[in-house]
């Protein structure tokens, strides 16, 4: 579908960090590599980290809005998530389907890429049926773990593939995304009384996970001025976000878990995607 008409299919007051988004992963086909050697290929590949990096996000994000939609939090706005992560998730898979049927790909990435896309297809399904028990939301939340694992395995084998060291920040970036929607999803998940030790033990080490990875992101060799001014910005958003954690799971505090979630998401896609350009600018 082209660009323009994906956009004007969106909802009038879809978040503007979900349109960019949107716009930045419809431009995906255009960066995908073909996978030559030398700098043009590892700027390719620091943009596929990118592009692939994001369905690790887009698996939790997905679980997130369902778990929204059967707490009633913002639901209008989790619908909105809902779809536009759809969206964004086929248009990802049917770049990446056509890399595959032109051979870019190597064959044991193409075999991920395809199990990305079976696992997404599941996910679909299952939260194409109306939030109205926990136990669906449970599934839901387990089949985004799923999607999540055989999206990291993609992400890293893309990443073994660029040279360049600092690719890595790509990576590290990104996965910052995914981090703001698990977190999220799981506190949404103990709003829902869903008893688990795992889920109590990923947001703990979630949290530990995202204050790491910025201070890793803070002292990391490759820097500009935008790159330290949106270091400074996450390190707000995500005092806001931890705050927002620590409140209670009752109508303010659910609120709050929604909305600063999507602006760390906002802000981390926007790091990271600094990130992509100046990697780009050192390869020459």
């Amino acid at each position: 579908m082209p660009v323009p008409e994906l956009l004007n299919r969106f909802s009038a007051d879809a978040m503007p960090c979900q349109r960019r988004v949107a716009v930045q992963w419809v431009a995906a086909g255009i960066l995908l590599p073909t996978w030559a050697n030398g700098a043009q290929a590892q700027m390719g590949l620091s943009g596929a980290i990118n592009y692939a990096g994001w369905f690790r996000a887009l698996s939790q994000r997905m679980a997130k809005a369902y778990c929204q939609q059967y707490l009633q939090v913002l639901p209008g706005a989790a619908v909105d998530v809902m779809g536009l992560a759809r969206k964004m998730v086929q248009s990802g898979s049917n770049e990446l389907a056509r890399g595959m049927q032109s051979g870019q790909w190597p064959a044991d990435v193409g075999r991920q890429l395809a199990d990305v896309q079976k696992q997404f297809a599941l996910l679909n399904q299952l939260t194409a049926a109306p939030a109205t028990q926990t136990a669906l939301v449970v599934a839901a939340s387990e089949q985004a773990d799923r999607t999540l694992l055989v999206a990291q395995t993609v992400t890293e084998s893309i990443e073994k593939m660029a040279q360049a060291p600092s690719a890595r920040l790509v990576h590290l970036a990104g996965r910052q995304r995914m981090l703001s929607q698990r977190l999220a999803k799981n506190y949404f998940l103990n709003a829902a009384k869903v008893e688990s030790k795992v889920v109590q033990a990923q947001l703990v080490a979630d949290a530990a996970d995202f204050r790491q990875a910025l201070q890793t992101l803070k002292t990391a060799p490759v820097s500009t001025p935008a790159i330290r001014s949106e270091l400074e910005l996450a390190d707000s958003q995500w005092l806001f976000f931890d705050s927002a954690l620590r409140r209670p799971a009752d109508d303010a505090g659910l609120s709050a878990v929604a909305t600063t979630s999507e602006r760390l998401l906002g802000v981390m896609d926007k790091l990271t995607s600094l990130y992509e350009a100046a990697l780009r600018e050192v390869l020459g």
